[in-house]
């Protein structure tokens, strides 16, 4: 069956009509926005990246911060929205500037949690740099708790996933932190 049906019993389920005027082509619009936001699946890191990993004798943090991210929660299907910081210590390879937002949304664009979000982004780019070390941060707001459940409206949720030496040694996870601080 597909998608666009699927809707248009949803809104018959809810207690709407969607012959009525304004839900007309509400299926079909519903059904193409949800492929757009579930388009994560359709993609692969080595698609991503391209590529787009170049020989550098740099070793100092390179960090990217506020990466705006939109994700759908697993549980409720409801966005949640909010930002992501990379950082991470190149071992002879740097990774193109623009991969790391299009990282970001591969695995944001899959039905999620937050905490697992943050994990394969740090693993994705652990893989694809083979670096000393990587450190990813997500804030975010979900409204599964804002809309629904305990309707907390100013809550939000941050994760960390630290790798290499961000765990390792204490002083480069610090400097990892006091950079995202900065300005954010």
């Amino acid at each position: 069956m597909p998608l666009e049906n699927l809707y248009h019993d949803i809104l018959t389920q809810v207690g709407e009509n969607p012959d009525r005027e304004g839900l007309l082509n509400t299926p079909k619009r519903a059904a193409k926005a949800m492929q757009f936001l579930t388009q994560g699946y359709q993609q692969s890191l080595n698609d991503i990246v391209n590529g787009a990993v170049f020989t550098s004798s740099s070793d100092e943090m390179v960090v990217v911060k506020n990466i705006e991210l939109y994700s759908l929660c697993e549980h409720h299907l409801l966005p949640f929205l909010g930002k992501c910081h990379i950082a991470y210590l190149p071992n002879g390879k740097v990774l193109g500037l623009s991969k790391f937002a299009r990282i970001v949304d591969m695995f944001a664009r899959r039905l999620q949690i937050q905490e697992n979000l943050t994990q394969e982004i740090a693993q994705a780019v652990q893989e694809v740099t083979d670096a000393k070390g990587v450190g990813v941060i997500i804030e975010a707001r979900h409204l599964c708790m804002m809309m629904r459940g305990v309707e907390k409206q100013n809550s939000s949720m941050t994760s960390s996933v630290m790798l290499g030496a961000f765990r390792k040694f204490d002083a480069t996870r610090r400097e990892f932190l006091a950079l995202v601080k900065q300005s954010s």
